[in-house]
C-alpha cells in the first residue's frame, strides 16, 4: 500500500563474500583482464602477508633440512619475499597517480565511492582511474589482452 508522497521499499541482495572488482565485473565496468590483473596485485598482496594482524601466527616452525630446493620449490619465506618483490614492482608500475586507487581498492577492499571519498576526489572519478591503473596491471603481469 503506497501512501501519499512515498515510495514502496525495495529489498537489495547483498553478496558480502563479494570483491569490490568482482562487482565491477558483474555489471561490464571492467573486463576480464582487467579483473585478473586485480587479482594478481590481491593474490602477491595476499601471498607476501602484508595486510594487519590481529594475532599471533601458529603456523608450525620451518625444519632445517640441509638442502636447498630448486627455485619453483621456494619455502615459504622465499614465497613471501618474492611475492612482496612482485606486488612492490607492480605498485612501482603504477605511479604515484595510480597506485593509491589500485591499493585502496584491490588490496584493503574499499568500495569505489569510499576510495574517492578517501582520496578527496570527485564522484565518479574513480572507477576512470581504477581502469586506467587495472590496464596498467595487466600490462605489467603482461596478461594477454586484444591489440596488445
Amino acid at each position: 500500500m503506497l501512501t501519499a508522497g512515498r515510495r514502496p521499499a525495495r529489498s537489495v541482495t547483498v553478496n558480502l563474500a563479494e570483491s569490490p572488482l568482482g562487482w565491477l565485473l558483474a555489471r561490464g565496468l571492467i573486463d576480464t583482464r582487467q579483473f585478473d590483473a586485480g587479482e594478481k596485485l590481491r593474490g602477491d598482496w595476499e601471498a607476501a602477508n602484508l595486510a594487519p594482524q590481529i594475532t599471533m601466527r601458529w603456523d608450525a616452525a620451518p625444519r632445517a633440512s640441509g638442502r636447498r630446493g630448486a627455485p619453483e620449490h621456494l619455502d615459504a619465506s622465499e614465497r613471501q619475499i618474492a611475492a612482496r618483490r612482485r606486488f612492490d614492482a607492480a605498485l612501482e608500475a603504477l605511479g604515484r597517480d595510480l597506485n593509491d586507487i589500485a591499493w585502496r581498492v584491490i588490496c584493503a577492499g574499499e568500495s569505489v565511492p569510499v576510495a574517492e571519498k578517501g582520496l578527496g576526489w570527485p564522484v565518479r572519478s574513480g572507477k576512470l582511474v581504477l581502469r586506467m591503473a587495472l590496464d596498467r596491471l595487466a600490462d605489467f603481469y603482461r596478461l594477454p589482452g586484444l591489440g596488445r
